[in-house]
């Protein structure tokens, strides 16, 4: 995999997100960091602001995504529009990486957890580092099981994760970027 041929799709967003694109700039990977009109953005390589119709393109009803997801989300404008630019990351990429919390009933914890649960609709290819655990895990179609090691194999790929990255995190995402492209 050669990195001038790679894209990494995330949100710019402090914590993992950045983490992400400093890992894609320093090996020299393309990245598209989608963002809306007013969001804080920690990074700013890359940036695609999302139109309003763009943004309505990744709606998803809180209602739905707070039973798949089995815990409740507040109906606010910014975490509507979080959600929204989530869609268009996982959706642009071919394989996912995330960085959080397993839960037990498996399910990410917070609003990263609709990136990975999206990412499993469309039967995605999804990795979740565990900062908890401090392991990778991969989805099964059924389950998330410990794997060693993940690379990146698809060369339009998402990365994103909580905003609460932890040395443990950070660490998995730059070995990941290591063992893929050094």
């Amino acid at each position: 995999m050669k990195p001038e041929d790679c894209v990494l799709f995330s949100g710019a967003a402090a914590g993992s997100e950045a983490a992400f694109g400093a890992a894609a700039e320093k090996f020299g990977v393309d990245e598209v960091n989608f963002t809306f009109e007013g969001h804080r953005d920690a990074r700013s390589r890359g940036i695609r602001v999302l139109t309003h119709e763009e943004l309505k393109r990744g709606d998803v009803s809180l209602t739905y995504v707070s039973q798949l997801m089995h815990r409740t989300y507040k109906d606010t404008p910014l975490f509507k529009k979080i959600l929204q630019t989530i869609w268009h990351q996982v959706n642009s990429g071919q394989e996912v990486f995330v960085i959080g919390k397993i839960l037990d009933d498996k399910t990410v914890k917070g609003g990263t957890g609709w990136g990975a649960e999206f990412a499993k609709l469309c039967n995605k290819s999804l990795y979740v580092f565990d900062q908890d655990q401090g392991a990778w895990f991969h989805w099964s179609g059924s389950d998330f099981e410990s794997c060693a090691d993940p690379v990146i194999r698809e060369p339009h790929f998402c990365g994103t994760g909580t905003r609460l990255l932890n040395d443990a995190g950070e660490k998995a995402i730059a070995s990941l970027f290591q063992r893929t492209f050094a």
